[in-house]
């Protein structure tokens, strides 16, 4: 099952994707698709997409999860990645947060802050936590996902970098979490580790990797978390990206500007487009 909430930033309504790729209001069944509404997927999973009603047009799809709690990030989890930024393996998950304020719909324009010079893309799978995990074993940890999303991590290299701290800042800016399109149930995603993920550049491809390349699978990565603290429903773990991100090209990095666009895409968890400009 395909879950989206589509309609104006701030105000979407749930809905999902049926099998000819239409769009369905589920609002007669559920308020969100959020953390408070994890429990009901099961239920949602027994309607006939066929009877709900059929939204026309196109409207603009929301981040896909709504109410987010914790929005976690794990770095140089490829190590291709690692290699192109001259970066040592890690030992263990390399944990940061991403500022749920940087949230915004797979579709929405990317904005870059004022002065940066060194914004990057990173296309990641992300696992959505679907009830409360806590030491949770690696055998066991994939049944606590509700499902699976595309996430662009972008990132202001010199924000993360070169201004003291944790990669906090860089990562932080605001409509540098595109989530969705849509939220792929866990039963949909037979293998999370065995996608194909790709980012193009105004139509060049810049990443293609695939996750089996992880270095630490999305089951390691729950239960190692879950080991020190506690994991909600509607908490979103992106797992760390491919190679070829701008900052890793040689012998000179490239880097968004305005008027850019990027494509992201994971096998069966759909497509996001992102426009870039400037921040006033």
């Amino acid at each position: 099952m395909k879950l989206v909430r589509f309609g104006k930033s701030g105000s979407e309504k749930p809905g999902l994707i049926d099998k000819d790729g239409k769009l369905r209001d589920l609002s007669a069944h559920i308020e969100d698709i959020s953390a408070e509404t994890m429990s009901q997927i099961s239920k949602l999973k027994k309607l006939d997409p066929a009877s709900l009603p059929l939204i026309s047009g196109k409207p603009r799809f929301g981040p896909c999860v709504g109410n987010i709690g914790k929005f976690m990030c794990i770095g140089l989890n490829y190590s291709d990645h690692a290699a192109e930024t001259g970066s040592a393996l890690p030992d263990h998950p390399m944990l940061f947060m991403k500022a749920n304020s940087a949230i915004v719909g797979p579709n929405d324009t990317v904005s870059l802050p004022r002065k940066s010079k060194s914004t990057d893309w990173e296309v990641e799978l992300a696992a959505v936590i679907g009830r409360k995990t806590k030491y949770v074993s690696e055998a066991d940890a994939l049944k606590y996902v509700a499902g699976y999303c595309i996430v662009n991590d972008v990132s202001e290299r010199n924000f993360q970098k070169n201004m003291s701290g944790q990669f906090t800042k860089g990562k932080s800016c605001d409509t540098f979490g595109p989530i969705g399109p849509w939220l792929v149930t866990r039963d949909e995603v037979k293998d999370p580790q065995n996608l194909s993920l790709t980012m193009d550049l105004n139509g060049k491809r810049m990443q293609d990797g695939t996750t089996s390349d992880m270095i630490f699978t999305v089951a390691q990565i729950i239960s190692h978390l879950s080991q020190m603290f506690t994991l909600h429903p509607g908490d979103v773990i992106s797992t760390g990206t491919p190679a070829g991100v701008g900052a890793g090209i040689k012998p000179k990095p490239k880097f968004l500007k305005a008027g850019d666009t990027m494509e992201l895409s994971i096998e069966g968890l759909g497509i996001q487009r992102q426009k870039v400009k400037m921040d006033k």
